[in-house]
């Protein structure tokens, strides 16, 4: 069982909602987003996804783009963000962390390299946006085979003949893109998000999160509501890119997080 599965599993058992929080590892710099990323659980979040910056990030928005731009530009590399996650499980060794990217990095590491890496460092699930299902003998079963959760994402244009493959070697949790096009796009709406929710959870045990389109605690509120959790990412991106202190930062995902968890 991974602190994925550990972490779902304890919020079943209290009735709670997840409240996933996503951030760019290196933006503005390593310093500052290693505090934010330190005071994330304190602030209610209950997993961490950290985006490795790449210079093609072709499923994200400008929100997220820009901070990878930032983010490589201050000299952030992939060694640099999983010496964050070592850093980081130095003060907390419960809090689940996924890698969201993409494969060229880990190319270029090497798969067993990067796994093993990945795996020493802290790091329990992995979210690569640029791998289909077809390519899982590349990263996905070799990653499952070390003790990572795979990720995959599910959309609105994933049809019932397509779910089955999605879902075939997918671990840790679902991620149901509730919106079509890039991150940050625009408005998620519950009405719309809970049949396709639904549809998903009747293929699968998995836990299903929701994710692109939610900036407020009220939409985290409603989306969680219909699903087991919910993703925020380019609204917190937005507040570092706007220069908020740490404890500003913080105190906004707080607001998200209360969202997401009265649901």
């Amino acid at each position: 069982m991974t602190r994925i599965d550990a972490k779902f599993a304890a919020l079943r058992a209290e009735g709670k909602k997840a409240f996933v929080a996503y951030m760019m590892a290196g933006d503005p710099d390593v310093e500052t987003s290693l505090a934010v990323m330190k005071g994330m659980p304190a602030a209610g979040v209950d997993v961490i996804e950290l985006g490795m910056p790449f210079t093609d990030p072709m499923a994200d928005g400008p929100t997220i783009q820009l901070a990878g731009q930032r983010a490589l530009e201050g000299g952030q590399t992939l060694q640099k963000t999983l010496d964050m996650v070592v850093e980081f499980r130095k003060s907390d060794a419960t809090t689940p962390i996924v890698l969201m990217g993409y494969y060229n990095p880990i190319y270029s590491r090497g798969v067993e390299k990067f796994l093993a890496d990945a795996k020493a460092a802290g790091i329990d699930g992995l979210i690569v946006v640029d791998l289909p299902p077809e390519e899982d003998d590349e990263l996905c079963i070799p990653a499952q085979a070390a003790g990572l959760n795979f990720i995959r994402l599910a959309t609105p244009t994933t049809d019932s003949r397509r779910l089955p493959k999605v879902l075939e070697n997918t671990s840790g949790f679902v991620y149901y893109v509730s919106i079509t096009g890039i991150t940050g796009a625009a408005a998620a709406e519950a009405a719309a998000v809970a049949p396709e929710v639904a549809r998903i959870k009747a293929s699968t045990d998995l836990p299903v999160i929701v994710g692109f389109g939610i900036r407020t605690p009220e939409t985290a509120q409603d989306i969680a509501s219909i699903a087991d959790g919910c993703v925020v990412g380019s609204a917190i991106v937005s507040e570092i890119a706007d220069g908020k202190s740490v404890d500003e930062v913080l105190a906004f995902v707080k607001g998200l997080a209360e969202g997401a968890h009265r649901a």
